[in-house]
């Protein structure tokens, strides 16, 4: 068994107050888990209106499985319209 661990920072586009971060985090969160069906929460600090922190983690019968689906996860992240991709961390182990 493998498992893919992935740290995604994020940069928010368009956030005025929390309740606007919220919604994007959240939306964005939801798309990854319904694609790609991955444990995914917010692990970062959630007062800051302009970033955010996402881990993910999903499971494979083979290593090389596991690293393409996570590469799929962060490009599709990296497409997302409201934030950026400020750095990612993925490990296999």
């Amino acid at each position: 068994m493998f498992v893919a661990i992935i740290q995604v920072e994020l940069r928010l586009h368009e956030p005025r107050t929390l309740k606007e971060r919220r919604r994007i985090v959240n939306s964005l969160k939801e798309r990854v888990h319904r694609r790609f069906k991955v444990a995914i929460a917010e692990v970062g600090d959630t007062s800051v209106y302009r970033s955010a922190q996402l881990g993910i983690s999903l499971v494979s019968n083979e290593a090389r499985h596991a690293r393409e689906r996570a590469q799929k996860v962060v490009e599709f992240i990296e497409n997302a319209p409201d934030s950026e991709v400020v750095d990612v961390q993925t490990e296999v182990i």
